[in-house]
């Protein structure tokens, strides 16, 4: 089983958000996560990466427990996230950017270069000596999916990667994660956009107050009015 997360729980404060998570990721695919705002699908990535400690449930990679470990140290371990807000340093170039995101990888896992990252987005290698600072946000967008792809992972996490892109940029980044997975990274990706989801997605996963409530393939979600309206549809 390359990604397990069973009864994951997780609080904000005394706010109890995630109830119980519960799903896997056999081997690496791209799995959509999809829901409304304010369902809990950012604060289950947060809570799998450590950013949030869980106090209970567990999420193990390859057969090992994240679940306690710090962000730093699950980074090692081969799970990558690329966060909403992109987190770009501004105050490094992109080639400095790339650069803090270097690891060696877990036996395993696919070996990413920034050559790789050129090949993928060539606009960062025609402003790889500027700022980050000053990119433009489709331009930071893809600059952090680089910066996490260069720590070598088994499964990235990604958080809305089209959020505010013109339609060009979205295609590309559609391309990029289906690439992503065929060289053999996991794939867990949270997206507004139910359409671009479903066009790169294998399996679907939908969570409403914390939990997931429905799980299945995205043929049997296309099949599926009833979830769509309950849980996806804005009234």
């Amino acid at each position: 089983m390359l990604l397990d997360v069973q009864d994951l729980h997780a609080y904000y404060g005394k706010s109890h958000i995630l109830h119980g998570v519960t799903f896997q990721m056999p081997e690496p695919g791209i799995v959509a996560l999809l829901g409304r705002n304010g369902s809990g699908r950012s604060t289950l990535l947060k809570a799998m990466m450590g950013i949030l400690t869980p106090p209970r449930g567990s999420v193990r990679l390859s057969g090992q427990e994240l679940r306690g470990k710090s962000a730093n140290s699950i980074c090692r371990s081969g799970l990558a996230f690329v966060p909403e807000e992109r987190q770009v340093f501004g105050n490094l170039t992109v080639d400095e950017n790339l650069t803090m995101g270097i690891q060696p990888g877990v036996a395993g896992a696919p070996h990413w270069t920034r050559e790789d990252m050129f090949q993928y987005f060539p606009r960062l290698r025609e402003r790889r000596n500027q700022m980050a600072g000053v990119l433009s946000g489709g331009e930071q967008q893809m600059l952090t999916v680089c910066r996490s792809l260069l720590t070598n992972p088994l499964v990235i996490l990604i958080d809305e990667p089209t959020e505010g892109l013109a339609p060009q940029i979205v295609d590309v980044v559609a391309e990029v994660i289906c690439d992503i997975q065929a060289r053999g990274v996991g794939v867990l990706l949270v997206e507004q956009k139910m359409s671009m989801a479903m066009r790169v997605a294998r399996d679907v996963l939908v969570m409403g107050h914390g939990a997931i409530v429905f799980s299945g393939t995205a043929p049997e979600m296309e099949e599926r009015a009833d979830v769509r309206q309950k849980w996806l549809e804005v009234a």
